[in-house]
């Protein structure tokens, strides 16, 4: 079984709209929309598990109602307080209403990262026969400096070995639960993503191949560039990204 988890926990508000940044609109769709809609029409998916905010769950439940009718295969629960709280709250619902085993295998992704692939997500998947979790990349383009007292310049990394981070993030089900069980308080409150937990008990985490178009809006800048990305695509009659 693979299950697919749209982590959509964040309050933060951007410039624009007053209302947490996944449930913004472009092009008259909620961003929460686009990616879910992914998972979706995915063939390899068996449930795609929307996690938001408590108080964000009926609206969730309306606005998916509206965009895709009904659909077994979608689910809409309760967010965790943090990224990996989330994870965890979809773990949770997954070990408690559906079925699953040792191989079962959980794609978490971003909700504000819309145009997600189905290619993307096929890498992921193909990833996990060879490593214990995958998250996706792309390489670095721009010259990064590190900075020990956020004045001055203390190091300058080699660009060919950076890469940007991206999700969808592949990984089993019983592994993450059982390796997050060995980490300390500490260790947790540490965690920044789910591969987080197979890095810190020293896994083996690999990565593929992201694509530029894959963005995180976390701005009204790049609500704006995510705007202008699905006009071009219409007007060059493009399919999957709108």
């Amino acid at each position: 079984m693979i299950y697919g988890l749209i982590v959509a926990g964040g309050m933060d508000l951007i410039e624009v709209g007053g209302i947490p940044k996944q449930f913004l609109k472009i092009r008259h769709r909620a961003i929460i929309s686009y990616a879910t809609e992914v998972f979706l029409n995915h063939d390899g998916i068996n449930k795609v598990i929307v996690l938001v905010p408590k108080d964000w769950v009926e609206h969730t439940e309306q606005l998916f109602l509206q965009d895709f009718g009904e659909r077994d295969k979608l689910i809409v629960t309760t967010a965790g307080k943090s990224r990996v709280g989330t994870v965890l709250n979809g773990i949770k619902y997954i070990k408690e209403n559906l079925p699953f085993d040792d191989e079962t295998m959980v794609i978490s992704h971003e909700a504000i990262r819309p145009f997600v692939t189905g290619e993307i997500i096929n890498r992921n998947i193909n990833a996990m026969e060879e490593f214990d979790a995958c998250t996706t990349v792309v390489a670095m383009r721009e010259t990064v400096f590190e900075s020990d007292d956020k004045k001055s310049i203390s190091l300058m990394p080699k660009k060919a070995i950076l890469y940007r981070g991206q999700t969808p993030q592949a990984f089993r089900l019983m592994a993450f639960e059982e390796l997050y069980g060995k980490l300390s308080e500490e260790e947790r409150g540490g965690l920044r993503a789910s591969i987080d937990v197979f890095l810190k008990n020293d896994k083996l985490v690999g990565f593929v191949q992201g694509e530029e178009s894959n963005i995180n809006i976390s701005s009204a800048y790049q609500l704006e560039i995510a705007d202008a990305m699905i006009a071009n695509a219409k007007k060059r009659g493009v399919k999957g990204i709108i």
